[in-house]
């Protein structure tokens, strides 16, 4: 037995010292990293190291109360060789402290052995991503009844006032950016962001690993990126005025990059690996709720497509037959009163089929366009006034050119985006007054470009220049919306929107009189 050795006995053949073990044994008791007792039944301390003792009389009162706990279940458990270590976790409210404290029987006595671990950062930690965690959950939580009822500017609103709360409650960053991957051209488009500087704002970035900084090496690589000092850094480009340091996370969906979650302070060394392991959980929960917004926006759009395509179909017939009955009349002798009347229904019959039609390809008209002809009505603020119409819709830019022109506009349409930015390119150039424009009025999904790019290069222009974006159920997969609008967007027209409308937008921003923030009409 051990405890019958004596200096100079080996065992297996090595030299055993049985008093230098139990001052080895001491040594080794104190060295411990974890706060270790010995108890008697009783929850009295008989034996303790360093690290231990150094705990608060807190929880040395709660581990006392655990080792008659413990001493209790071991007697009972004894008799049917059930013995085993019991393992608690204690929590201390006020000081905000945990500890794990397993306890074990000591074999040949009454007493208990008590090893304590303070879990506090392991448990702090675990608290913040189950709440970082339930918060995402609410992030994602976008009821479709309540947000197809929201303009686009209005759904990425509702989400961005999600993220900044979030981001500042939890993860306590003021200032971030989200860029989202733009597939075809491999931009990363800004669409939220707090705090960050204009020049900031308006850069173009790619996913690309070099020379486009920070977020473009992270859009490309799908690695998180920590810079502890900017100034150091040759990859920082350009966040907030004075930034000392940065955390930039990839956005993933389906194991996909789809855009970064940057934040930024201006101190150095701000962000740790903790704050990064919860900006990349935050950022997957961006990513759906961004992906959610797409898909509700999507799902209303071709849900109306379909829709209308089969009461088109269900139309047809009756339709048909109500030509067919009219035509039977004007081959018969009638009233020419009665004969006015069914030379209407014949064209009403035709404007039903134009307007299901239409909206078939969805809402890709202007309310009253197809009354009676618009008449001539010069308008003192239009008057004279030069605009530039960017529309792949002939039928919707020739009814704006129409109407425009007949309250004395000059009016140049471009049925695409790219002829559109040569011309405002030409005027930034020449600054001939003849060349350039009072106003911009563009679609937002043109094909080639987005209505973004357009509202860039007129502001290229002339800084000054309003400009109007018009969409179709919100549509707005690139948000040229919300990057516009933090860019001085005049207003947003949702198709189908009135003649009237359209006029009074236009003459309010000939006139100024809408200062601030776009309005969504």
């Amino acid at each position: 037995m051990m405890g019958q050795q004596t200096k100079g006995d080996s065992v297996d053949g090595q030299h055993f010292d049985a008093q230098g073990v139990e001052r080895d044994a001491g040594l080794v008791v104190e060295a411990l990293a974890q706060g270790l007792c010995v108890c008697e039944p009783d929850g009295r301390v008989v034996l303790a190291n360093q690290m231990y003792r150094e705990c608060s009389s807190a929880i040395h009162k709660r581990i006392a109360e655990l080792c008659q706990r413990a001493s209790s279940a071991f007697a009972a458990d004894m008799p049917v060789g059930k013995v085993r270590q019991r393992i608690y976790r204690v929590h201390l409210t006020k000081r905000d402290r945990s500890f794990e404290v397993v306890i074990s029987p000591l074999t040949g006595t009454a007493r208990v052995v008590a090893l304590v671990r303070d879990t506090t950062n392991q448990e702090r930690m675990r608290r913040k991503i189950l709440t970082i965690d339930r918060a995402g959950s609410e992030l994602v939580r976008l009821e479709a009844d309540a947000v197809q009822t929201l303009h686009v500017a209005e759904r990425l609103k509702l989400l961005e006032s999600k993220v900044v709360r979030f981001a500042h409650d939890l993860l306590h960053f003021d200032h971030f950016a989200i860029r989202v991957l733009n597939d075809k051209s491999n931009e990363l488009e800004l669409v939220m962001s707090a705090g960050l500087s204009p020049r900031a704002l308006s850069i173009q970035l790619y996913a690309q690993s070099e020379n486009n900084g920070i977020s473009g090496h992270v859009a490309a690589t799908g690695e998180p990126y920590l810079c502890s000092d900017t100034s150091k850094d040759p990859r920082y480009v350009f966040g907030m005025d004075q930034a000392g340091s940065s955390l930039t996370v990839p956005l993933r969906l389906f194991d996909r990059v789809v855009g970064i979650f940057n934040v930024e302070s201006n101190t150095v060394n701000a962000f740790t690996n903790n704050d990064r392991q919860f900006a990349e959980i935050f950022g997957r929960y961006i990513a759906m709720a961004l992906h959610i917004l797409n898909l509700l926006i999507i799902e209303r759009y071709t849900t109306s497509q379909k829709t209308t395509g089969t009461v088109q179909g269900e139309l047809s017939e009756p339709l048909n037959d109500l030509v067919v009955e009219a035509e039977a009349l004007k081959d018969t002798p009638m009233d020419p009163e009665v004969a006015r009347h069914v030379e209407r229904i014949i064209k009403d019959v035709e404007r039903i089929r134009k307007r299901i039609k239409s909206v078939s390809r969805g809402p890709q008209t202007l309310l009253g366009s197809d009354e009676a002809e618009i008449p001539r009505e010069i308008d003192p603020v239009l008057d004279g006034k030069r605009i530039l119409v960017v529309e792949n819709e002939e039928e919707i830019s020739g009814t704006i050119r129409g109407v425009l022109t007949r309250r004395g506009c000059g009016v140049t349409v471009c049925n695409d985006a790219t002829s559109a930015m040569k011309l405002l390119k030409q005027w930034e150039v020449a600054q001939d007054p003849d060349q350039g424009f009072d106003l911009v009025f563009s679609d937002i999904n043109l094909g080639d470009a987005t209505g973004y790019q357009v509202f860039a290069a007129a502001k290229q222009a002339s800084r000054n220049i309003p400009v109007i974006l018009m969409t179709g159920f919100g549509y707005d997969p690139h948000h040229s919306i919300v990057r516009a609008s933090q860019e001085g967007l005049h207003c947003v027209l949702f198709k189908p929107f009135t003649i009237g409308k359209m006029v009074d937008e236009v003459k309010r921003a000939m006139s100024q009189e809408c200062e601030g923030k776009p309005k969504e009409v």
